[in-house]
């Protein structure tokens, strides 16, 4: 229970819908409390009368007269009772459906704070998993468990102590089945906890697998492994299937187990009935109130056994949710003071480690980038290149050493103001699976179609779109699939180029395309952001070879610094790169 506590603020929220609920429970449970005894007094008033209608009395008009008021009785209380669960139900139900809508929103916000190196160490089917299936049976706690205990305990205040009234004896041997039924149908619960937690387990990786499977569908076609990937997914849901299984068969005890015990309370109830009355210590109508008291009871206290196990599950799910809520960012906002971000950045001595892996991405780097300037960054793979641009945009912080920006620490300023400063064209260009228009727009929302088109047109991208029949509302499809890799390129910098930032960091977002269509985008690029400082990273000199400072990373460590020129007299790392580009593009042509 300890792990549902968490849940308690959102109880307080909703305090005056819970307090109403509790409110109907027990009305609705007065209005049940006196059907039964009008039942019993028809079956008394018609045991009563059956002397006197064999006799010959003319009483049959009066009884019927009777009976009737009886039974529009029983109908009102009937209505007023089922009025009442209608208002329950609205209640306690329906808050039990607006805390998931704000737990679901608490449980996404966390996931939007939550750092990059969080998503690294998480699969994205276990996520979807917390957020929709445990918050589910979360919610099976805040509404259905809290309404049957509820109605449980305001029933038994009501009812044993009515049952007592009439029959002492009596309601020992009706009631006492039902303790029993309560904690037989508490075990099943309980093994049915245990199974559905496993059951819950391969779903989860029944998620992640078929995530994967969908993200990576081109590799999967190109490597002709459709086989292997239905193969591994049968697999899954095979081990699925039988889990599932397991839980039917322990669930397929459930009902019988319940109507065994019921049926035993109510023979019970009907025996030791028939020799009180027999006895003359209570009528024969008596007999027929208690049957319809303890089928009032059965459910409530059937209901004590599926309840605990719902708290178990809720619980658990709850300590996984927790699990989530409760981790701290690596990165957070330091403040929420505004702030101009500008400037020269500059870094001292900084590295960074992998803290999942161990490895050192980058080693002792101090670098000053002027404002307005551009600067070029290029190296081996795995030399620390992406490193640098995620530490510029704070997705990562230092391992060592500090950044600033202006004279100001990056681990100071105000982050959503700092990114919002930034154009990052990522390496891997991401779409969502929306409009070509949207997808541009992302930068900049509520930007006009004018802007869109002159972003796309820098980005090299308009001619393309234009030529597609839906043209700016084209579906690029989930993550792009419908684009090329070099239309996905110059998309996402469109998107970045939209916003208009005082930096922009282009990270490798050219790779895809052709030397041409590099350099119209460059030319686009320089004239656009002639104010902003630029940051590109490549792996072609072509790329970054008119910027006014070029570095050249290798295993974390700048091992050469200058623009073009001076860098080609050096003779070294950069002037081999470009000489081997160079006699490749003669090659080619």
């Amino acid at each position: 229970m300890k792990a549902l506590f968490h849940l308690n603020k959102y109880f307080w929220k909703y305090r005056s819908r819970f307090l109403l609920g509790l409110i109907f429970i027990f009305t609705s449970n007065v209005f049940g409390l006196y059907p039964p005894i009008y039942i019993g007094k028809a079956f008394n008033l018609i045991s009563d009368s059956l002397g006197t209608l064999y006799a010959g009395g003319n009483t049959e008009q009066i009884l019927k007269r009777q009976l009737f008021n009886y039974a529009l009785l029983v109908l009102a209380f009937a209505v007023c009772k089922g009025l009442f669960m209608f208002f329950m139900r609205q209640t306690i139900i329906v808050m039990s459906r607006l805390i998931e809508y704000d737990l679901k929103n608490e449980i996404y916000d966390q996931y939007q704070r939550l750092s990059i190196a969080f998503y690294k160490r998480n699969k994205t089917g276990d996520l979807m998993n917390r957020i929709s299936e445990d918050v589910s049976r979360v919610r099976m706690y805040l509404g259905p468990a809290i309404l049957y205990t509820s109605n449980l305990i305001v029933s038994v205040i009501l009812i044993i102590p009515t049952m007592i009234s009439i029959s002492p004896k009596l309601t020992l041997y009706a009631l006492c089945p039902l303790p029993i039924l309560a904690i037989a149908i508490y075990y099943v619960s309980n093994l049915m906890n245990v199974k559905s937690e496993i059951v819950q387990r391969h779903l989860s990786k029944l998620s992640s697998i078929s995530q994967e499977a969908f993200s990576g569908i081109r590799v999967i076609k190109s490597y002709v492994q459709e086989d292997y990937a239905q193969k591994q997914f049968l697999d899954a849901t095979e081990e699925y299937k039988e889990k599932n299984l397991d839980l039917v068969k322990v669930n397929a005890l459930f009902f019988p187990l319940m109507v065994l015990l019921i049926g035993l309370s109510t023979l019970i109830t009907i025996y030791i009935g028939g020799l009180e009355t027999i006895a003359g210590n209570i009528q024969v109508g008596d007999i027929a109130t208690f049957v319809i008291y303890v089928n009032m009871l059965t459910w409530p206290v059937t209901s004590l056994g599926w309840v605990t196990s719902i708290v178990q599950r809720a619980a658990a799910s709850q300590e996984r949710i927790n699990e989530f809520l409760h981790e701290k960012p690596e990165i957070f906002n330091p403040t929420e003071q505004a702030c101009i971000v500008d400037g020269e950045i500059v870094l001292e001595n900084v590295s960074y480690t992998y803290p999942d892996t161990g490895i050192q991405a980058l080693n002792n780097i101090s670098l000053n980038i002027n404002k307005g300037e551009t600067m070029g960054i290029i190296g081996k793979v795995g030399s620390g290149k992406s490193t640098l641009a995620e530490l510029l945009c704070r997705i990562y912080d230092p391992s060592s050493g500090e950044i600033k920006i202006g004279n100001q620490k990056l681990d100071e300023l105000n982050l959503k103001e700092l990114r919002a400063s930034i154009g990052y064209v990522p390496q891997e260009a991401f779409l969502f699976s929306d409009s070509i228009y949207n997808n541009i727009a992302f930068g900049a929302h509520g930007t006009t179609l004018d802007r869109v088109e002159e972003a796309a047109k820098d980005a090299g991208l308009y001619e393309n779109i234009i030529q597609f029949k839906d043209k700016f509302e084209t579906i690029v499809g989930e993550r792009g699939i419908t684009l090329s890799g070099g239309q996905k390129q110059r998309l996402s910098i469109a998107r970045a180029l939209i916003r208009e930032p005082k930096f922009m960091l282009f990270d490798d977002c050219l790779s895809a395309v052709d030397t041409e269509t590099e350099e119209l985008i460059l030319q686009n690029i320089k004239r656009r952001t002639k104010d902003s400082t630029n940051i590109i990273i490549s792996h072609r000199v072509s790329s970054i070879k008119h910027a006014q400072q070029i570095i050249v990373l290798d295993r974390g460590a700048i091992i050469e610094q200058g623009n073009h020129d001076k860098l080609i007299k050096l003779n070294g790392e950069y002037a081999r790169i470009y000489r081997k580009q160079l006699l490749e593009a003669k090659e080619l042509a």
